[in-house]
Parts: C-alpha cells; structure tokens; sequence
C-alpha cells in the first residue's frame, strides 16, 4: 500500500511537471505566431512615378540535349556595382559557390560578385559598401560562411540577419527549438552531412536544429545611390542555371529600399546604419507608377491585383511555388469571372541538387484545374538541374498593366511574416517598353518560340498519386513545410 501512495503521488508530480511543460509550450507557440513585428518588418513604400524600368531574365533551355544558357541579371548587377559613387547595399539569400557536382560546370556567380565587391573596396576604399545575407550561408553557424568572410577581409560590412525577432513559421517545431536547443550552439561535432551539399563541409546538432526552423532572409536586392534591383536571383552557382526574373528602377523609392534594409540589419545587434539618400533632380511624373512592399505587404497587392481581372483580362504567373491559400482561392475566382489565368509553373522535381516530390505545385494544380473545369491554363518549365525560379505575376487589361516580381513565392511562408522578402510592383500602359518585354517574355516560353521552354500539363500532373495529395494536405495543414 505504501508503495502504491508513493507511486500515485509520483505520478501526480509528473503530471504537473507535464502540465508545466505544455503550458510553456503552448505560451510560446501562441506568442510567437501573434506578437508584434519589429520596426520596420513588412513594410508599404508610397506610389511613386518614374520613367524608366528596366527588366532583366536568366533563361536555360535544352534542345537535343544540349543546354543553352542567356543571363542577363547579374550581368546588369555587375554595370550597377561598377557605376556607384556613393554606396552599394546588396541584400541576397544565398552567396556561395558549393556545389554537389563540379563536373555540371556551373557559372561562378559567387565569386563573380565577390571579385566585383573586393575591386570596387579596392578603388573606393571610404565608400559604405554592406552585404546582408542569411545564416544558411555557414550552415547555420556550422561552418565558415567562405564568401562573405572574403567580403569581411577587405573591410566590407556583412550581417547575417538575425531571424529570431520574426515571427515562427514552424509552430510545432520552432516552440520546442525555442525551449532549448536553440542555445546547442555547435554542440554535437561537425560531423552530421550537408543536406544542401553532396561532400559539402558537415553540420553540426546546432546547425541542423536551426535549419529546421525554416526562417529565411530571403530577399534578393541591389542598391546604390543611382537604381536599385530588384530580383528573384541569388548569387549561388548551383542555382547558376536558373531561370529568373530583376527589375531597376530608380528615383525616390530607393529610400525606401534602404529603410527596408536598416530594419533588416536592426533585427541583430549590428551598429552599421545604412546611407542617408538623397534622390537627384526627379520628374514630379512618371508613366510607371511603382511600389516596394516586403514580407506580408506584399501580399494584399497580389490579391488587390487577381481581383481587379476581370472578363478578357490576361494574368500570367511564373512562379517557382504557388500554394497560399488566398492566392489559389482568387486565381480560381478570377477564372470563374471570365479572366484567361495562365500559369507558368516549376515542377518541383529538383532543389540542390536532390529530387523533390513534386510539392507542393502539383496538387496545387490538380485543384485549380479541377475547380475552374479546366479553363485556368498551366505549362510546365522543362527544367532539367535547374529550378525555374521567377516569382512574378502580370495583370494585362485592355490598356494598362501591373507587374509584381521580386523574391517573393506565392506561398504562406512566404507572405506571412515568417520570411524577409521583397518585392516591388509597377504598373503602366500597355505599350511601354517594360510591359511589351514581360508580354513578349511570358508569350515565348508558353509557346516555345526560339527553343524548348515549357511542356504540357500533363507531362507531370499526370505522375501525381494519391499519396502526395495526402502529403501535401497534412504538410500546409501543420506547417510543417518550406512552403
């Protein structure tokens, strides 16, 4: 008897312990879905007019096996770096130059940049030049981050963003992490593989703990005192083969840009506070009218766009990922008022090097062709290594259109809040130079004019079985996904 009342009251301490436990647990899961932002974390420029933007792709296309690459985007980042007087801030993802096969040549984009930065540091030793980039980097703090220590080494300022403040886009796991093991550091050797890296330098417990997180400075920015870019392209050469989309513009947004990025930097510790700017002579009027948004603002844009398309008006998507729900909810919407959707999408067969599952655009698909009865027209890029990795969407009405591309997916995590992101929106007649480009550009790849771009739906709806259907509804359900 004595035994058992030692036992039940055991028990009784464990639960409360348990009921402890759950109760932080359940605190911190609350909390950190709901509290306030940081200053300056998704954030609305003003409208502004400008005159000029220019728009800029990476494309990779295949034809009797051979592959043809035309890039044009960092190309245009190296005219950009080489024509600024003032400053350079660059804001991109991923700079490094590991890959998992050698032998795929892939164009040295990381080091491209690097070698600009480091001769323009050379020649213009006071000019402010800051690299904002993310911690997946280093492996999370496992391994030294090769590119931008080089960067680091010629007195350039780096930041990797300190992701914490945001908000958790992995609630189940992120409460745990933050219970804990967020403060592992190194702990556990450098000796668990690289998940992004065939032989790639080894992760140690901290590293794989955080990535599991899944927060991301994802942004994709280039600015100096005389335009800015904004683009879908990282500075990584096994992402050397993607297909992308950037955009410079210039004027007074650029402010705006930099004040973007000063929240970015004051999410850490950092002291570096960015250049005042200061716009040279600009026309009161524009024929473009533009707009910077990051993170969530970026979103109500997108659907204030899908839900102005109305009976023949054309809105395309190119886009790496599509599954928020809002936005699959307004294209079905816009199809059922009379809008022709047409959709270029990836198939989400390849990432780093490692086959996916096809995740989350085909189930996607499936049910906007089957809730609009077919009318919402998709293609896939035929993408071999390579990823098709624009995030853009065009509205074309009868005399205007309305551009918005940047570094955003149309996915939850990335429009919620979770990630950094930017993105910018234009919108002008119909015959400006911009507008025919993008036309022209969307117009080749569904028709495959001058190469092999894009194949038929079903090439690979045709492959999707029940159990991604059911992964896919269970992964979005509990976030517990990159998307």
């Amino acid at each position: 008897m004595t035994f058992f009342k030692h036992f039940v009251r055991w028990l009784r301490r464990l639960g409360v312990v348990v009921l402890v436990i759950l109760t932080f647990y359940f605190t911190l899961m609350a909390y950190h879905q709901l509290k306030p932002l940081p200053p300056g974390i998704s954030h609305t420029s003003p409208v502004y007019q400008i005159d000029n933007v220019g728009f800029f792709r990476d494309l990779t296309h295949h034809t009797n096996g051979e592959r043809h690459v035309d890039q044009e985007i960092f190309d245009q980042v190296e005219r950009m770096i080489e024509r600024a007087d003032d400053f350079i801030v660059i804001d991109n993802f991923m700079v490094n130059g590991l890959v998992s096969d050698p032998s795929e040549d892939y164009p040295p984009l990381s080091d491209n940049l690097v070698d600009q930065l480091v001769r323009k540091r050379d020649t213009n030793p006071d000019m402010p030049i800051v690299f904002i980039s993310d911690a997946i980097n280093s492996g999370y703090g496992s391994y030294p981050a090769e590119w931008l220590d080089r960067l680091r080494d010629t007195d350039i300022d780096v930041v990797i963003s300190n992701l914490t403040p945001l908000r958790d886009s992995t609630p189940l796991y992120s409460s745990f992490w933050r219970m804990g093991p967020q403060w592992l550091g190194d702990l556990g050797g450098e000796w668990w593989e690289n998940p992004f890296v065939d032989d790639g330098p080894k992760f140690n417990l901290g590293g794989y703990l955080e990535l599991f997180n899944i927060k991301a400075n994802h942004r994709k920015v280039v600015i100096t005192e005389r335009t800015a870019l904004i683009a879908s392209a990282n500075a990584h050469d096994e992402s050397g083969f993607h297909e992308n989309v950037a955009f410079e513009i210039d004027g007074p947004i650029i402010a705006d840009l930099l004040r973007a990025e000063q929240a970015a930097i004051d999410l850490g510790d950092s002291s570096i506070q960015l250049p005042n700017y200061a716009p040279r002579e600009m026309p009161a009027t524009g024929k473009f009218n533009i707009q910077y948004t990051t993170e969530r603002q970026t979103l109500y844009n997108v659907l204030d766009t899908i839900e102005r398309a109305a009976q023949d008006d054309e809105l395309w998507l190119a886009m790496y990922y599509l599954a928020d729900r809002e936005i699959v909810n307004a294209l079905t919407q816009a199809s059922q008022r009379g809008a022709q959707v047409s959709l270029i999408l990836d198939p989400n067969k390849k990432a780093f090097g490692r086959d996916k599952s096809g995740l989350p655009n085909r189930p996607v698909v499936e049910e906007l062709i089957e809730d609009t009865d077919g009318h919402i027209n998709v293609r896939w890029y035929d993408v071999e290594i390579e990823q098709f990795h624009p995030k853009m969407m065009m509205l074309r009405q009868a005399n205007q259109s309305t551009i918005i591309s940047g570094s955003t997916n149309f996915t939850s995590r990335n429009m919620d809040n979770y990630n950094l992101e930017a993105s910018l929106l234009i919108s002008g007649p119909n015959d400006a130079e911009v507008m025919r480009e993008v036309d022209d550009y969307f117009l080749m790849l569904w028709h495959n004019e001058g190469g092999d771009y894009t194949v038929e739906v079903d090439e690979y709806q045709n492959t999707l079985s029940e159990w991604q259907r059911v992964l896919y509804g269970v992964q979005a359900y509990l976030k517990l996904t990159t998307y």
